[in-house]
């Protein structure tokens, strides 16, 4: 069986979570090894005092635009510098999807191009979340080719709160369209052990999830 800690976002992204909610993730994370850890922006600082000590390195990710994607570029900029100062070492930006849906090509490459820099100034990786179940194939293309020019470093299935999560096709297709340095993060609705590695054998190479825990007790 596949050892997949070092996939795993273990994330808490809910409206309701509370300092000890953290604090529980945060363990859960140091002592399964998990790869990462997913939490709001404002729990970046309370997270990095988490693993102060921890022996492995376990990578802070945070949300920017989120869960939505329609904050303009200024506010999202503005969260991201704020995420990195705070601690962050991965941002996980929701696309403009709204602009997408206008064809405003330039101006989301421009978006994400600038988050890609930023990012980069401050040795963390961008991923961008294109919330593939709003998109067709052309659309998923067309968000995958701005996604590579961009130079990020992830392309990230979905958010979790739209009406559907990340599915085996898509991913399968977004390997096939992204170039090999661009990697994938699948995310939604991935609950057990099963789901993770078939996404992983998909293309994933990292999933994001809730249920970590859970995936690490089945293997």
């Amino acid at each position: 069986m596949t050892n997949i800690s070092q996939y795993i976002d273990h994330t808490l992204l809910s409206p309701t979570a509370s300092e000890t909610d953290i604090r529980k993730i945060c363990e859960e994370a140091w002592i399964h090894q998990f790869k990462a850890v997913c939490v709001a922006p404002t729990y970046v600082a309370y997270t990095k005092e988490m693993f102060e000590f921890c022996p492995v390195r376990i990578e802070i990710v945070s949300v920017i635009g989120f869960p939505l994607g329609y904050s303009t570029t200024v506010t999202k900029i503005a969260e991201a510098i704020n995420a990195l100062r705070d601690g962050a070492t991965e941002l996980d930006v929701v696309m403009n999807i709204a602009q997408f849906k206008s064809m405003a090509y330039l101006s989301i490459r421009e978006e994400l191009r600038q988050l890609s820099d930023l990012a980069h100034e401050h040795n963390a990786l961008l991923k961008v979340i294109i919330e593939t179940a709003y998109l067709d194939s052309f659309d998923l293309y067309t968000a995958c080719e701005i996604c590579a020019e961009a130079k990020v470093d992830f392309v990230k299935t979905s958010t979790g709160f739209a009406p559907a999560g990340a599915d085996l096709e898509t991913v399968t297709k977004m390997r096939s369209i992204l170039p090999s340095e661009i990697k994938i993060k699948a995310s939604g609705g991935i609950r057990t052990y099963d789901q993770a590695l078939a996404f992983i054998e998909a293309g994933a190479d990292r999933i994001g999830t809730s249920s970590g825990v859970m995936m690490m007790t089945a293997q």
